[in-house]
């Protein structure tokens, strides 16, 4: 059978100095699936963008701010994360520069400059955990993984680099 997944983006905005990112505290719905929950920006992609314009777009619908500059550090295979069990896949991306000032909030919840060494001490999906370090470590070469979720759970994290 063949593997049609979502296809999405997830962007981490740095400060100029790269050392806080930007993050979205998931609080203002009450039947989000990441309520309560920091997480990057980003969301589907357009049928007729390709990812980078996917991800241009969902940090200025979703931060207000024009990406300059940034770095694919990853993709990611989540099987069965959806809400209603539907596979995704996601491109990372690291902006490293950008214009505007960005939003406080949007319709997802609060916008937060956050130090990029404290990230891992907030709440978010247990398999965020597993990735971040990846996202922001010094090795130039993007991962490549796949997490399996089950009933709302990471089930396993496999992933290599080339």
């Amino acid at each position: 059978m063949p593997y049609c997944p979502i296809i999405g983006t997830l962007g981490y905005v740095l400060s100029p100095d790269r050392s806080q990112v930007l993050l979205v505290h998931r609080n203002a719905r009450a039947d989000d699936q990441h309520l309560g929950k920091y997480n990057g920006l980003g969301g589907k992609l357009e049928a007729d963008e390709d990812v980078v314009a996917g991800m241009r777009r969902e940090i200025l619908e979703e931060a207000g701010i024009h990406c300059e500059q940034m770095e694919l550090r990853g993709t990611i295979s989540w099987p069965g994360f959806g809400k209603n069990g539907e596979d995704w896949l996601g491109f990372i991306f690291l902006i490293t520069a950008y214009s505007g000032e960005a939003f406080t909030e949007n319709p997802e919840g609060t916008l937060q400059w956050l130090p990029v060494d404290r990230i891992m001490e907030l709440p978010m999906w247990e398999g965020d955990r597993q990735f971040l370090p990846l996202v922001f470590d010094d090795d130039p070469r993007a991962f490549h993984g796949v997490m399996p979720y089950r009933e709302g759970r990471m089930v396993s994290w496999n992933w290599s680099r080339i």
